[in-house]
């Protein structure tokens, strides 16, 4: 059974850099592509970005669009969500999630919710002002 983990949230001040890791475990991460989402008290959750099972197609939310970077590492089993120059509105609980996809789907990345099947249990990230 597949299980995601994410790490790193925590409170810090506007301007901070955080770097969150999501760690699969039961299977490699080589089949899957991998999104993060966040969700603030009282909103919608919403796409943060999400990257292929090749690496190579990234795609971002227009909120982060910019500042965040997604990258993994296949040799860990893990995919890193950076976060420089945070902000307030940044404030969300943090969830990363995977969809085990084909060798037809190597550079596809879905960005809606709906479309993943594993998902974390959520790391907070808090922005104080």
């Amino acid at each position: 059974q597949v299980q995601l983990v994410e790490s790193g949230g925590r409170l810090v001040q506007a301007g901070a850099s955080l770097r969150l890791s999501c760690e699969f475990s039961g299977r490699t991460i080589i089949s899957y592509a991998v999104g993060w989402f966040r969700q603030a008290p009282g909103k919608a959750r919403e796409f943060v970005g999400g990257i292929s099972r090749s690496g190579t197609t990234i795609h971002y939310g227009d909120s982060v669009q910019g500042r965040f970077t997604i990258s993994r590492e296949n040799a860990k089993n893990t995919v890193y969500l950076q976060m420089p120059t945070l902000k307030p509105e940044d404030t969300a609980v943090y969830y990363c999630a995977g969809r085990d996809l084909g060798v037809l789907a190597l550079n596809t990345v879905p960005v809606v919710d709906s479309a993943y099947n594993y998902w974390g249990q959520g790391t907070q990230v808090t922005v104080s002002s």
